[in-house]
C-alpha cells in the first residue's frame, strides 16, 4: 500500500474525513496510521485474523489501514450483538477482536484459535493482507468470504485525483462500502460518514458538505422520495447518484429522475465473491448498462450472468464453492437481457423467480407496475402458495393515505389488468404499515413471504 500513503502526502492537507465527530485531513490520517501501527507492533503479528468491531469513523479507517500495511486478515464487523459477533469470529478464526472507543483509543481481545485455514494460511505465506466478508447462506449461517487485500487494493491504483465530497452510504463490512472508501481515499476526495442512516439524516449531510456523489440503493432511493426530502432540503449538490445492491424497478428510476433532473443516476453492479465492477448506465433513466471494467470479464449462460475477476475471492471459508466454475467463472444468480447495442438488463434473481404453474414471474416487474399506481408508494412482492398452480403472486403495500383493503385489491387488479399477463397478476394484496428491508437496506423477500421461499 505504499503507493497509497504516498498519494495521502500529496493531498497532505486536503479534507480527507469528516465523520460526527470532527473533520480530519490526509496529514491526520497518515499519523494515526503511524500511531496504530505502533501500537499494533505489540500486540499483533503479520498474518494475524484480526476483526475490527466498528462501523465507519475516523479511527477504524485509519485503524483498517494499519492492519493492511501490517499484512493482517482483516474482518469488520459492523454488529453490536454479541452473539453476532462471536459466531462470524469463530467461522473467520479470528485470533483479535478490536473494539474502537470516540477517542480512538484500542481495546484488543483474543480469541482462541485451535487450528488456521488453508487460505489463510495461504495469504500469510505469499506475504500478502486478506479481508474477509460475510454474506448470508443458503443455511442461514453466514459465508465467509476471503479476499486477497493487497490485490484488492491495487485495482484502484492509478486513479486521477478529484475534488468530491462522497458520501460513503454502505456499510464497512459491505464490499460496495469499502468501494468506495478506498475510492475516495485513493483519488484524495473528502468522505463524510454518516450516524444514522434514515433519509433526513442523509439529507442533511448533503446539504451540509455539499456532497456531489450518493452511493445507494433503491430502497433508501424510495425512502427519500417517501420523505420528500428533496423539499425539505437543498440537495442541488448531487451530481451522481449511484444505485445498486438490489435491481432497480423501472418505474421507481423514472420517479427519481423527475426529482433530480440534473443529477446522473448510474446503476452499479458487483458481488461480494467479484467486487464492485466499474460500469456504464445508457441513460439516467435507463436499465440498460454496460461492465466496462478491465478488471472483469463476463458471459451470459442460459440468461444468467457469470463473472471472472482480477479481485475475485480466494474461496470461501465455511462453504463448497458450488457457485464457481471449475474454471474461475463466477455464477452471479442474476438473469439478464442483452441488447444488440451490447448492453445488458437485469431481469431478476434467480432464487426470487415465482413460479406460477410453471410460468416465470419476475417479482420487479409486478412491483414496478405497482409502484405506478399513485396512491401506493411502496411494495414488495413474493411468491405465496397455491393449491393449483403451486404458487402465485402476492404483494404489500404501502398507501399515501388511507383506504380500505377492498378498496385497494380492486385499484391493484383493475391497473395490473391488460398491462400484463393474468397469472403476474397478484392473487393476494396486503396493506402494510412499511416493507421490511435488511441492514444493508435491500427489500428481504423472504422476510416478507408468508412461506419459506
Amino acid at each position: 500500500m505504499s503507493w497509497l500513503i504516498d498519494n495521502f502526502r500529496l493531498f497532505n492537507k486536503k479534507k480527507a474525513v469528516s465523520d460526527y465527530q470532527k473533520e480530519y485531513k490526509y496529514s491526520d490520517i497518515i499519523k494515526q496510521i503511524d500511531e496504530y501501527s505502533n501500537l499494533l507492533n505489540r500486540y499483533i503479528l503479520q498474518g494475524d485474523v484480526v476483526a475490527i468491531v466498528s462501523d465507519y469513523n475516523f479511527y477504524s479507517i485509519a485503524l483498517f489501514l494499519a492492519l493492511l500495511k501490517k499484512k493482517c486478515i482483516i474482518v469488520p464487523i459492523v454488529s453490536k450483538i454479541t452473539k453476532d459477533i462471536k459466531q462470524k469470529a469463530k467461522i473467520a478464526h479470528v485470533k483479535k477482536t478490536i473494539n474502537i472507543n470516540l477517542k480512538g483509543k484500542l481495546s484488543i481481545n483474543e480469541f482462541n484459535v485451535n487450528h488456521e485455514n488453508k487460505l489463510v494460511t495461504k495469504l500469510f505465506k505469499q506475504g500478502n493482507a486478506g479481508l474477509i466478508l460475510f454474506s448470508s447462506g443458503s443455511t442461514g449461517q453466514p459465508k465467509a468470504m476471503i479476499h486477497n487485500l493487497d490485490n484488492f487494493i491495487e485495482s484502484f491504483k492509478g486513479r486521477k485525483s478529484r475534488n468530491l465530497n462522497i458520501l460513503v452510504f454502505l456499510l464497512f463490512d459491505h464490499i460496495g462500502g469499502l468501494n468506495t472508501l478506498l475510492n475516495a481515499l485513493s483519488i484524495g476526495s473528502h468522505l463524510i460518514l454518516p450516524r444514522d442512516r434514515n433519509a433526513s439524516s442523509i439529507a442533511t449531510l448533503i446539504e451540509k458538505h455539499k456532497i456531489n456523489i450518493l452511493p445507494t440503493s433503491p430502497t433508501f432511493l424510495n425512502m427519500m422520495l417517501m420523505e420528500n426530502v428533496a423539499d425539505k432540503f437543498n440537495l442541488s449538490s448531487l451530481k451522481l447518484i449511484t444505485y445498486g445492491t438490489e435491481q432497480m424497478q423501472k418505474s421507481l428510476l423514472i420517479r427519481l429522475k423527475k426529482v433530480f433532473p440534473k443529477t446522473r443516476l448510474l446503476q452499479t453492479f458487483g458481488t461480494s465473491e467479484t467486487g464492485i465492477a466499474q460500469t456504464e448506465s445508457l441513460s439516467s433513466d435507463s436499465l440498460k448498462i454496460r461492465i466496462k471494467d478491465p478488471n472483469q470479464k463476463l458471459k451470459i449462460v442460459n440468461g444468467e450472468l457469470w463473472l471472472k475477476s482480477k479481485t475475485q475471492i480466494l474461496g470461501y471459508l465455511n462453504a463448497d464453492m458450488d457457485n464457481f466454475t471449475q474454471d474461475g467463472w463466477f455464477k452471479t444468480g442474476d438473469i439478464v437481457e442483452k441488447s444488440k447495442d451490447g448492453y445488458i438488463s437485469i431481469v431478476g434473481r434467480k432464487k426470487e423467480i415465482i413460479n406460477v404453474g410453471g410460468e416465470k414471474v419476475y417479482p420487479t416487474e409486478v412491483e414496478s407496475l405497482v409502484l405506478e399506481i399513485p396512491e401506493i408508494k411502496d411494495c414488495i412482492a413474493y411468491p405465496v402458495k397455491n393449491i393449483i398452480t403451486g404458487q402465485s403472486v402476492g404483494i404489500k403495500v404501502v398507501l399515501k393515505k388511507n383506504l380500505d383493503v377492498s378498496s385497494v385489491k380492486t385499484i391493484v387488479r383493475n391497473y395490473c389488468k391488460n398491462k400484463i399477463q393474468n397469472y403476474k397478476i397478484p392473487t393476494k394484496i396486503e396493506v402494510v404499515g412499511e416493507i421490511k428491508f435488511t441492514e444493508r437496506f435491500k427489500k428481504n423477500r423472504k422476510t416478507n413471504a408468508n412461506f419459506k421461499i
